[in-house]
């Protein structure tokens, strides 16, 4: 096996995300271009254990970067920083992975989440 692994599973790492600024367990996180969520409240280091894989469920808007739009399993969704939620169909934002469930036109829905792509 390769000496320089420093993990034999990088799915899960201890990081200082890109956003939110102050990360809580749950939550649709981004870190640089990936997508995760957050395992851990963020410690007094600034970091926070992230799991960059598997399903979640999140709160999602049915929006696209036109305006209302519904959200149909197998969309791709996006992670819009100044987004309440942050993840949408606007593509506008960092591509975080993909619906796993519905959401009408205009509304907010929690569904499950494929984390990545």
């Amino acid at each position: 096996m390769a000496t320089n692994i420093r993990f034999e599973e990088g799915d899960q790492l201890y990081v200082t995300v890109t956003h939110p600024a102050t990360p809580v367990s749950g939550n649709p996180v981004r870190y640089g271009q990936r997508p995760g969520v957050a395992l851990t409240d963020e410690k007094a280091d600034g970091k926070t254990t992230v799991k960059f894989d598997g399903v979640a469920s999140f709160s999602v808007k049915g929006i696209d970067q036109s305006g209302n739009s519904a959200v149909a399993e197998g969309d791709i969704l996006y992670y819009v920083d100044g987004d309440t939620p942050n993840l949408s169909k606007k593509n506008t934002g960092v591509r975080f992975g993909y619906a796993a469930g519905a959401v009408s036109s205009a509304a907010t829905a929690t569904i499950d989440v494929i984390i990545g792509y």
